[in-house]
């Protein structure tokens, strides 16, 4: 359905990719993946065609529809959000348009009778008459309740318009969607049946996204954008990244082995190109010696992070004791006599719909927040690191540099120890002196991970710390999380760290109050579902 042909594009000067020959067909999901900066989202755009190469050609079969998930999310504040998941198909929404403005003529002409009836049939061939009920049960499956449908887009909050932009994307069977990071402000419920519908589609997906288990779940190809080519490999993440690994030992193998032949021979050499007995010998090395040469590595713009937490001292017996806490924010009770108690093993996920509760809990365990009701009280022993979901205000108005700003929370102010914290988050040379007002959302990331790092807690607390990081990030904090061997609490987005480290889930419901289960996260969704079937039988 679409095919690149010696597709190249550069930036002043800077090439991201060239030469670029790819076709993508129908029935396959393409996971686009790379480093920040590498083109990932540029990529999309060219084929969408809303930025043009800089050489090459794209041909995107002219039959097919092609969809696209937009990122502007004020772009529709006027419309009502049912007609904003229907625009999703252009032509569908303008016809159902027109054919009501004829209807609604007081002096109805013969000429509009006639057009009405070719939008009429238009309409039916579209799927109009459906729009609606499908458009609804997009919305519905992306969690946004029937009672916001008519509401206009304005008064929705930020994740709201993310999910009717998604909707929109996915509207009327469409043949290609195009979707940048669709799961970013997803809560997992959501990411789930988004997995489930795009298993069922039939038509070309291509995805960005740095969610790992969402790409090994949806994908059946993977598209790596790194070295300045784009290349397409067959399977999912997991089995490209194994396979890359192999692949690049393999070459360091052979690497090493040529270079051990090429010193062995300029060894020979030296040592006989004296020796007139050895030197018609010396002379067959010397030019086999011109024809070897070292296969380097390309030079991949990725770069691995480092993450560990180390704690200064063992927790006590006494974890965190939480006592019927209750808490309403501009009157909505967000938490309706919560308890719980931290056991020693425990790995807790806290998972919710509503965002909110979930953070308004981590604000009351880090003391950020007073509940209305209710006590938290934290074993003697322990020492506590958080990692808030906004955590601008270490940033903004701050006038420090890198160093500077990480020294405030160390009392080991030499500038070597704090480098070893910094160069582990990937900040090396002079760039430990930026001013930190001007670092991107994922450095900002990095840099509060450094932060937790030179605490030496023995409790981690992190709201959301997935947000802004790439993969290779979020694999190194995924890592660091598993290897700890204490309390963790945290939310994240990702569904492989939330199985991987979590041993227990808290789920904050709608009314406030919690479940609690000692399980894996990919249990709880099995018990989830099973209740589910049961009381759909009870019906």
């Amino acid at each position: 359905m679409i095919t690149t042909e010696n597709l190249s594009l550069q930036y002043g000067g800077q090439v991201l990719f060239s030469h670029v020959d790819l076709q993508f067909t129908a029935g396959n999901c393409y996971g686009i993946i790379g480093a920040n900066g590498a083109g990932k989202s540029t990529f999309l755009r060219l084929l969408s065609g809303e930025e043009e190469p800089s050489n090459g050609q794209i041909h995107v079969d002219p039959k097919r529809r092609m969809s696209v998930l937009k990122q502007n999310q004020s772009l529709y504040d006027e419309y009502p959000v049912l007609d904003t998941v229907i625009m999703g198909n252009q032509r569908l929404y303008e016809c159902g348009k027109e054919k009501d403005a004829i209807y609604e003529k007081e002096d109805f002409s013969n000429e509009d009778g006639l057009r009405a009836a070719a939008l009429e049939e238009e309409y039916a061939e579209l799927g109009g008459w459906e729009a609606e009920s499908d458009a609804s049960r997009l919305l519905q499956g992306l969690g946004i309740p029937v009672e916001l449908h008519s509401c206009r887009m304005a008064e929705l909050e930020g994740r709201q318009k993310v999910k009717v932009l998604l909707a929109q994307a996915l509207f009327g069977r469409p043949d290609i969607i195009l979707l940048d990071e669709p799961t970013n402000n997803l809560d997992l419920a959501s990411v789930v049946w988004l997995e489930d519908f795009l298993l069922d589609y039939e038509g070309t997906v291509l995805v960005v996204s740095h969610d790992r288990y969402f790409l090994n779940t949806v994908c059946t190809h993977i598209v790596d954008i790194d070295y300045g080519k784009i290349r397409m490999y067959v399977g999912n993440y997991d089995f490209w990244f194994e396979s890359s690994q192999l692949i690049q030992k393999l070459v360091r193998d052979q690497n090493k082995k040529a270079a051990q032949k090429i010193e062995e021979l300029q060894n020979f050499i030296r040592r006989f190109s004296a020796n007139k007995s050895k030197s018609r010998q010396a002379t067959s090395r010397r030019k086999l010696l011109d024809k070897l040469s070292i296969e380097e590595l390309p030079a991949s713009s990725r770069r691995y992070p480092w993450v560990g937490f180390k704690a200064e001292r063992e927790p006590g017996k006494d974890r965190l004791f939480v006592t019927e806490v209750s808490k309403t924010v501009d009157g909505v009770k967000l938490l309706n006599k919560v308890s719980f108690i931290v056991g020693k093993e425990d790995k807790i996920a806290i998972l919710g719909r509503n965002e909110n509760a979930v953070t308004c809990l981590f604000q009351i365990l880090a003391g950020e927040l007073e509940p209305d009701e209710g006590t938290v009280k934290w074993g003697i022993s322990t020492t506590q690191a958080y990692f808030p979901k906004d955590h601008n205000h270490f940033f903004e108005n701050c006038e420090y540099d890198l160093m500077d700003w990480m020294r405030q929370f160390s009392v080991d102010k030499r500038e070597s120890y704090l480098r070893t914290f910094l160069g582990r988050m990937l900040f090396s040379g002079d760039e430990v002196y930026k001013p930190v007002r001007v670092l991107s959302g994922g450095e900002k990331v990095r840099c509060m991970l450094s932060k937790m790092m030179l605490s030496g807690s023995n409790v981690l607390m992190f709201d959301q710390p997935t947000n802004h990081l790439d993969l290779e990030s979020i694999a190194a904090l995924n890592n660091g999380m598993d290897a700890f061997p204490f309390n963790i609490l945290f939310s994240t987005h990702d569904h492989q760290m939330t199985q991987t480290v979590a041993n227990r889930i808290i789920d904050i419901q709608e009314d406030g109050s919690i479940i609690d289960r000692l399980c894996t996260y990919d249990e709880y969704m099995h018990i989830g579902e099973s209740e589910s079937d049961v009381h759909a039988l009870n019906q």
